[in-house]
Parts: C-alpha cells; sequence; structure tokens
C-alpha cells in the first residue's frame, strides 16, 4: 500500500545530461558528505551541471558538483567544488570502471536526492549523442506533443 516514491525529496536534477546524453544504465550511490554540505542540500542550493564521475584509487568520486556554502556555516562551511566520494557495491563499480575504460563511455549524475534521511545520487552510465541525434530528439518530441494536442482537440467535440 505504501507510494513508490514515498520519503524521497528530489533535490536537483541534471535535465540537460538527457539531452547530450544516450542513458544506457543508471545506479543509485551514496554520498559523503560533511555537515555544512548536507544543509545546503536540504536547502536545495546544488547545481549538477558540468559535474561527471571519476576514479581514483579504485574508488568513484564526483568531480565539478557545486554545492553552495551553507549561510550560517561561518568558518566550518565546505570547498563548494570538493570531489565527493560515491558510496557504491565493490562488483557495481568494477563494473562502471571497466565499462567507463571503453571507448565513448562516461558516468553522468542525473539527480540528487534524499531517500528516507539519506542523501543519494542517480548515476546514469552514458554515451555523447551527436548535433544530428539531439535534433532527431527535438523533432520527436515535437511531433508527440502535436500528436497528443490534435487527439486533445479531437476528444473536446
Amino acid at each position: 500500500m505504501g507510494k513508490k516514491n514515498a520519503g524521497i525529496k528530489t533535490v536537483c536534477e541534471n535535465r540537460k545530461a538527457r539531452h547530450d546524453y544516450f542513458i544506457h544504465e543508471t545506479f543509485e550511490a551514496g554520498l559523503v558528505l560533511i555537515g555544512t554540505e548536507v544543509k545546503s542540500l536540504r536547502a536545495g542550493r546544488a547545481n549538477l551541471k558540468d559535474s561527471y564521475g571519476s576514479f581514483k584509487n579504485g574508488e568513484l568520486f564526483i568531480e565539478h558538483f557545486h554545492i553552495s556554502p551553507y549561510e550560517e556555516g561561518n568558518r566550518f562551511n565546505h570547498e563548494p567544488l570538493r570531489a565527493k566520494k560515491l558510496l557504491m557495491h565493490k562488483a557495481e563499480i568494477t563494473k562502471l570502471f571497466s565499462k567507463t575504460r571503453e571507448k565513448g563511455f562516461t558516468l553522468v549524475p542525473l539527480k540528487i536526492y534524499f531517500k528516507n534521511g539519506k542523501a543519494k545520487l542517480e548515476l546514469a552510465l552514458a554515451s555523447g549523442k551527436h548535433n544530428y541525434d539531439k535534433r532527431e530528439d527535438l523533432k520527436k518530441k515535437a511531433d508527440k506533443r502535436d500528436m497528443e494536442r490534435a487527439m486533445k482537440e479531437r476528444n473536446k467535440y
């Protein structure tokens, strides 16, 4: 009887990622954060634009993920662009590591959310789109919108 999204509060989304990349597979990862980062995230002050996943010493990190400094954080505030460690199972990390070594694959964060009080990141294994792919997607989207509008008009009468 529970709802599917019960206990999930979305903080920010990387909407541009679905436009710029083909999403092949998604994963959920925990985030290692410090206190003022959590407070800023709860306030919704984060930006996933230009962020990506990288590997260091067999561990997974998210780079260029901007969390604005917490206003009341004074000298205990965090560095806004520091690399944040991601928590995943070892098997998932090795799978992602081997996949990203293949040509064209990258790790793109899709959204940050709180699930049962814990900060989570939806990470996607993605490959880049060319301009013609993007134009094709926009055309499909426009055609779908036109069809829905026509069906709505037809059902009016």
